[in-house]
């Protein structure tokens, strides 16, 4: 956790052992390749284990054992398998009633701690020690378990036959040769022909994957993954070649992913397609994100939502500062949601900027800025700048690290309304997501002001639209309290309107959480999110599961949808 690890920040600063600069090489060798902090300092000879393990049993308080000196019974040391203690470099050293004390390197990866909580059910006591007793440890109080392995198999082994079998290899083309056939008819036919497909039946995604002997070539229609007619393995290259091309990316790399963009003029209208490439085991893989301008529907009234959820967001919007956050998993609408109460409160008074990673759609009158990490132009540094400009309202494409949420949490307590995203599953859940990000909750509580959870559904077409009754025991299941009301859903028989998938299209889904006095209390005091939902609900927040339900038995998705996106509450 990031307060977490300031502690240890500042520990080291404060007892002057490092410098800032060292400090902040380790921080960037963290980013880059991930690891402990700890032991990048001791990796980059900043520090002495022996000193580092010294400022942390003064700093924390947490005390020191020398393992060589103590005989740990294999049975302790076994609450935790082998394999989860190596990877952390921890043991269990002794347990009593519910208590387990658990020697480790790290004290401060509260991630560990907690995984091994959950393993286990134990409470912990961390302790620390050396990262070479604790290995000698493990080695010493773990039984040697490839022990008779080799003589077990012997016995099981019967007679058999081994036939080596010549694995096929890829003709590795060279570039000018690559270059020779993307500016072929044939692949320029085929690319064509796939992107006019997709965009035709309004797919939101095209995959290109290439296997052992063949090509799958996969779209998405309306969030669920369709195969589409299977491709000849020939033709792989020359369709990766034509898209690198138009996208304008390096032809000759193969190694290593890339990403690009480019638009197309297809059937009168502008399509803008993100492009995404990855090598794998058989060849590469494209991913295409298809943006049709034309599908978009930056309308608040038209998102799908009901009456209630939208009166709550246009009143939100309106609010003259504060912290407004969108949260769900990619691809769930939350950038269409923002767009469209962006043009809700878009005014000439008003001076609104964004910054997106990357730009999704152009907004007139509102001016966007795109992100670029490669040159330093980060969602933070970016802000910095946006700050200096007076902005009334500012959108952040997504708040993806404590420093963006610092400089957004700054932003809304300085008189400006913020509009972002957040991967979180729900309302509530995006709450304890931002105390896991370091942010303090009296913050959490002078800023946010509400928090919306949302997903997509599938509308059932309305060509081939039936009704039909569900058993009884499935709605005491569900626990509808449906009261009087027939419980009498909908569905699609399937047609060649809707591909024979009995749904057209997508609606949104979602739960709204304001924050009141009492929700603000419970922030303050770090309750769990099961805590928060129920105090959001006796207020009159409706889950997502709820609302799906709402969707359902007015006929706008079917039941299975619901269950597909949404978790039981």
């Amino acid at each position: 956790m990031v307060s977490l690890k300031r502690q240890l920040e500042e520990l080291l600063i404060n007892n002057k052992v490092i410098t800032q600069e060292q400090l902040n090489k380790a921080l960037e060798i963290q980013k880059e390749k991930s690891g402990r902090l700890s032991s990048i300092l001791i990796e980059q000879k900043f520090i002495k284990e022996e000193i580092l393990i010294s400022i942390l049993i003064k700093g924390l308080g947490l005390p020191l054992i020398d393992l060589k000196r103590l005989k740990i019974d294999p049975d302790t040391a076994g609450i935790i398998p082998v394999n989860v203690a190596r990877h952390y470099q921890i043991i269990a050293v002794s347990k009593i009633g519910d208590m387990v004390t658990l020697a480790m390197v790290d004290p401060l990866n509260i991630f560990a701690i907690d995984d091994v909580s959950a393993l286990t059910g134990y409470k912990i006591n961390p302790i620390i020690s050396t990262s070479n007793d604790i290995t000698q440890a493990i080695e010493a109080s773990y039984p040697d378990l490839t022990k008779n392995i080799v003589e077990d198999l012997v016995k099981e082994l019967k007679s058999s036959s081994i036939e080596l079998i010549d694995e096929k290899k890829e003709v590795a083309l060279s570039d000018n040769e690559l270059f020779r056939i993307s500016r072929e008819p044939l692949a320029i036919k085929v690319t064509n022909m796939l992107l006019e497909d997709a965009v035709e039946i309004k797919s939101s995604d095209i995959l290109i994957e290439p296997f052992s002997d063949s090509l799958r070539l996969r779209f998405r229609i309306d969030g669920i993954l369709k195969e589409q007619k299977a491709l000849p393995k020939s033709i792989h290259p020359s369709i990766v070649s034509r898209i690198k091309i138009i996208s304008d990316l390096n032809i000759a790399e193969h190694r290593l992913p890339q990403d690009g963009r480019f638009k197309a003029k297809i059937a009168g209208k502008e399509v803008d397609f993100r492009v995404s490439i990855i090598p794998s085991s058989f060849g590469e893989k494209v991913a295409i994100r298809i943006l049709d301008k034309s599908q978009a529907q930056l309308d608040i009234e038209k998102l799908g939502f009901n009456e209630e959820i939208i009166s709550t967001l246009k009143k939100v919007s309106k609010l003259p500062h504060g912290m407004m956050l969108v949260c769900g998993p990619t691809g769930c609408g939350k950038t269409t949601t923002l767009y469209s109460i962006l043009k809700f409160i878009d005014s000439p008074d008003k001076n609104i900027v964004t910054v997106e990673d990357p730009l999704e759609y152009q907004l007139e009158g509102i001016n966007q800025v795109a992100a670029r990490p490669d040159i330093g132009l980060t969602f933070a540094s970016a802000l910095r700048s946006i700050l200096r400009q007076d902005p009334n309202i500012i959108m952040i494409g997504e708040i993806r690290d404590y420093e963006t949420v610092d400089i957004a949490i700054k932003s809304a307590l300085t008189g400006h309304l913020v509009l972002s995203t957040l991967h979180a599953t729900t309302a509530p859940g995006s709450i304890v997501r931002l105390v896991n990000m370091g942010v303090e909750p009296y913050l959490i509580n002078a800023s946010l002001i509400c928090v919306l959870a949302q997903r997509l559904v599938r509308k059932i077409c309305n060509h081939c639209k039936e009704e039909y009754t569900i058993k009884k025991d499935i709605i005491e299941s569900l626990k509808l309290n449906l009261g009087d009301i027939k419980p009498v859903f909908f569905r699609g028989k399937g047609c060649s309107r809707c591909l024979d998938t009995g749904y057209s299209g997508r609606v949104g889904i979602a739960e709204v959480l304001l924050l009141s006095p009492a929700i603000r209390e419970l922030i303050l005091n770090r309750a769990q999110e099961h805590l928060v939902r129920q105090e959001g609900r006796k207020q009159g927040m409706k889950t997502l599961r709820e609302d799906g339900l709402r969707a359902a038995l007015e006929g706008i998705t079917t039941l299975e949808e619901v269950l597909r996106v949404s978790a039981s509450d």
